[in-house]
């Protein structure tokens, strides 16, 4: 790939060379930073402070057709997964969600009962959640673009922020890893599994669940330390609380799902690959308090979901794979728009 020169000489890269993470920190780089605020610039999610402890938060998310709409995949679908992408993240932070801006970009060609199943997608996801569509912007694209902007209040000391992380905490996750990169694998590769394994593998990428109850109900026990949405994949997630809590992992167990097993076996693939590096997944990564762990496991049970203990924050910075008796680093690496493909 050539890099491109300015008049001077001098070399830029390309997105698809520096990669998504990278373009952030050059725009953070030309950002004025707010003062005090109350959600570090990075989090999953934004806020702006309020009177008496309050804090306005702010969510944007967009979803592109080239790009994270795979084949099989409705309107509807696309349309509801593009509220789920960002109730997710709201999740993560313990915070209901309540109302929603869609700017949507939609190629010409894009007839009626196209934009009909649009909208439906966008009040299906919204609702799901408890949130509402209030308004946004329709215009033309090359693309399908549906970019939501998601709104809530919260106290402030409540949020859980991906920075609090302690040495000895217990990591923990909201489900299990997998179904999505396999599901992806299976569209794009033509792989053959069967028909039941494959309705689960799809529902994955067509239908992805945002952890809202788990999270609320979280967020109230007090008993989380950190805590981040994976959906750029379960190893990213972990280098992300470790980056803003400055402490290291040792995973002691990888939550697979049993069928990503069946799934990998048959097809000859790595069934950790696709746990951990994979993405596309709406599981709630996070923290938990050694003498708050018996809460937060009962809060989550309570609302019909599970918390798997997968591992211990350490005061080392790595993540390290710890199974069987077998060390293993586990590297920072997941989706990447301009890098990853579909």
């Amino acid at each position: 790939m050539v890099n491109h020169k300015n008049e001077k000489g001098v070399q830029h890269k390309t997105g698809a060379q520096i990669g998504e993470r990278k373009i952030i920190e050059i725009i953070k780089q030309h950002l004025e930073a707010m003062p005090n605020l109350p959600v570090p610039f990075g989090d999953d999610v934004s806020a702006v402070n309020l009177d008496q402890g309050q804090v306005a938060v702010l969510k944007t998310d967009m979803l592109v057709g080239k790009t994270d709409v795979p084949k099989h995949m409705s309107l509807w679908q696309a349309a509801r997964k593009a509220l789920v992408m960002n109730v997710s993240d709201f999740a993560s932070k313990g915070v209901q969600p309540s109302a929603a801006l869609v700017a949507l970009g939609l190629p010409r060609g894009l007839l009626q009962k196209d934009i009909e199943e649009i909208a439906r997608g966008l009040n299906a996801g919204a609702r799901e959640y408890g949130a509402y569509v209030i308004g946004g912007d329709t215009g033309e694209a090359t693309d399908l673009i549906i970019s939501v902007s998601l709104f809530g209040t919260a106290e402030k000391q409540a949020l859980m922020l991906r920075s609090g992380a302690k040495p000895g905490d217990i990591l923990a996750v909201t489900g299990f890893f997998g179904k999505p990169a396999a599901g992806l694998r299976l569209l794009l590769n033509n792989l053959f599994v069967s028909a039941n394994l494959r309705e689960v593998m799809l529902g994955a990428v067509c239908m992805p669940k945002a952890r809202l109850k788990e999270g609320l109900a979280l967020g109230k026990t007090g008993a989380v330390s950190a805590s981040i949405d994976s959906s750029d994949g379960l190893a990213w997630s972990l280098h992300e609380i470790c980056k803003m809590s400055g402490v290291g992992f040792n995973v002691t167990s990888v939550p697979l799902s049993e069928e990503v097993r069946r799934f990998a076996e048959f097809n000859q693939l790595d069934p950790l690959e696709l746990a951990l590096y994979g993405g596309e997944e709406y599981e709630l990564v996070l923290t938990v308090k050694q003498k708050s762990w018996v809460d937060a496991a009962a809060a989550v049970e309570a609302v019909g979901g599970c918390l798997l203990p997968i591992g211990k924050a350490t005061k080392d910075s790595q993540v390290l794979l710890d199974v069987n008796g077998k060390k293993q680093i586990i590297e920072a690496r997941g989706w990447e728009h301009f890098k990853s493909q579909i």
